[in-house]
């Protein structure tokens, strides 16, 4: 019998993914056995839109107070596995990505409304992939029903019936948590039909917003401490899982790597500009804080049913959920955006800046005394 050429790649990433196999078998076995068909005309006398995502820290253009009934909104997303640089130092990455980014792009509808996704895995890619949606009701969360191959793409609708900010991730069984820290994550909101509401009923709406995905990396070292590199996502697996394993992240960063929003990438906002920030972390617990502002009004653990909390200098995201801030800036400067968290802030990369513009006001901050000889 002739032999096969096989490459190393090739057997790394089949070693990484067979123990998996059996258990993605039996989940889609026991999810087929709990599917109820939609009503094809129900679905069908809805109008559809189509929607272009866009790359964090920005969010597609949508409407925060809904037109119209319930809609089939339709998004497309191709999985690239792709390696990046986290930091200054030459510390990479093989990451698993929606559309390419870490974090994935953010997905906006309203509740009521159907999404409907495209997710395409390129035979380009070495892995397979799906993707649970946390704010989606149904077994594993779209997970059992979205597995797809190298080579392969599937379609799967679901009907947003609960209003809030959520996360949603890569979830093959038996391999979650080394495809989540690998930047395969992102956040959906879910809005009002009738938009954000205050504790007394009062409209909540903002001028801009900004989506920043925190993210914990374990990059293996070798034995002289330099960062390890690999050939693919299989290769660096094993490596990489050790580390994890640990619960000590190498990097706990925003948007993908160190600096990705500071600097020219900063966040920018106006004095009187109102801002909302969305913020997902869907491994770890986190801690957002403004450095110099507040959060007007806070929906911590992201679900819009609850009334919102006033006027918080640090709020509480507990891991595997995104949450909501909304601001407005009453003063210009550069304001940091991090995780109180302070060590993981400052030595990890977890910070982001916001430069506002505008003019300065006394009444709420002002130099009495520069500093001078006592």
């Amino acid at each position: 019998m002739p032999s096969l050429p096989v490459s190393r790649r090739t057997l790394l990433a089949g070693a990484a993914i067979a123990g998996a196999m059996t258990q993605i078998r039996q989940a889609a076995a026991e999810t087929q056995k709990v599917l109820t068909p939609a009503s094809a005309t129900d679905i069908a006398s809805l109008p559809r839109v189509k929607v272009q995502l866009v790359d964090p820290p920005f969010v597609h253009a949508h409407e925060q107070v809904a037109t119209g009934g319930p809609k089939i909104v339709e998004f497309e997303m191709t999985i690239v596995e792709k390696k990046i640089t986290l930091d200054a130092d030459g510390a990479t990455y093989w990451a698993s990505t929606f559309n390419g980014t870490v974090p994935g792009p953010l997905m906006v509808v309203h509740e009521g409304d159907y999404v409907e996704l495209t997710l395409i895995n390129p035979d380009t890619n070495e892995l397979m992939h799906n993707i649970d949606f946390h704010s989606s009701t149904g077994a594993l969360g779209g997970g059992g029903l979205t597995q797809v191959n190298p080579g392969e793409k599937t379609i799967l609708r679901w009907k947003a019936t609960k209003p809030g900010v959520f996360v949603y991730h890569c979830a093959p069984p038996g391999m979650v948590a080394w495809h989540v820290v690998s930047g395969m994550n992102g956040v959906i909101m879910v809005l009002p039909r009738d938009g954000l509401k205050g504790r007394d009923g009062e409209a909540v709406t903002y001028d801009k917003v900004y989506y920043i995905g925190e993210q914990d990396f374990y990059v293996p070292r070798d034995a002289a401490g330099a960062w390890k590199t690999y050939d693919s996502p299989g290769e660096s697996y094993e490596d990489t899982l050790a580390v994890m394993r640990t619960l000590t992240p190498t990097h706990v960063v925003f948007n993908g790597a160190v600096g990705a929003l500071t600097g020219d990438n900063a966040m920018t906002a106006k004095v009187g500009e109102t801002v909302a920030f969305i913020h997902g972390q869907a491994n770890r617990d986190t801690r957002p804080h403004l450095i110099g502002g507040h959060g007007d009004y806070v929906w911590a653990t992201g679900k819009f049913n609850n009334p919102p909390e006033r006027g918080l200098e640090t709020w509480f995201i507990p891991g595997g959920t995104a949450g909501l801030m909304v601001y407005t800036f009453e003063q210009p400067g550069i304001y940091a955006y991090v995780n109180h968290n302070l060590i993981e802030a400052f030595e990890l990369g977890a910070a982001a800046h916001v430069v506002v513009e505008g003019a300065w006001n006394d009444d709420l901050m002002t130099q009495v005394l520069a500093p001078s000889p006592i």
